[in-house]
């Protein structure tokens, strides 16, 4: 059966806060607010009608494009998971062309994901660097 990607629908959302889930590591899940297009400004991987992975495109005042919150179904076993990472990737590198991005600017630290960019021509700093991050929303009581 041949991989699909697509934009991300509102059928959707509840399917990617379910994998976020299964990575209880990550430090923090994102919402729908900070993810472009309210969360459907991505888009997701599928095989027949099994979703594997899945991908958002921020995009800026700028020439580049910022490929972030990959997540995959950690239950998916299947040898194709690593190309459907690679057409999740060059998808939104498509998409991020198509936009007038002349740059992609993305954030990763799980090693098969590192191991995909670099084999798809991205540049990986050998040095580690740290991913920055504050809430500055104000809670109202």
């Amino acid at each position: 059966m041949k991989l699909n990607i697509r934009k991300l629908t509102e059928a959707d959302w509840d399917l990617l806060v379910s994998w976020w889930k299964m990575y209880p590591e990550w430090e923090q899940h994102p919402t729908r607010e900070i993810l472009p297009e309210n969360g459907l400004g991505g888009f997701i991987v599928e095989k027949g009608e099994t979703p594997i992975v899945a991908g958002f495109l921020y995009t800026t005042n700028s020439k580049i494009g910022w490929l972030e919150w990959i997540v995959a179904d950690r239950n998916y076993k299947q040898k194709d998971k690593g190309d459907a990472i690679k057409l999740l990737i060059t998808g939104i590198e498509h998409v991020a062309k198509k936009s007038g991005c002349e740059a992609i600017f993305s954030v990763g630290r799980h090693r098969g994901l590192i191991n995909i960019h670099k084999q798809l021509n991205y540049t990986v700093d050998s040095d580690p660097s740290y991913e920055i991050s504050k809430n500055i929303k104000v809670w109202q009581q």
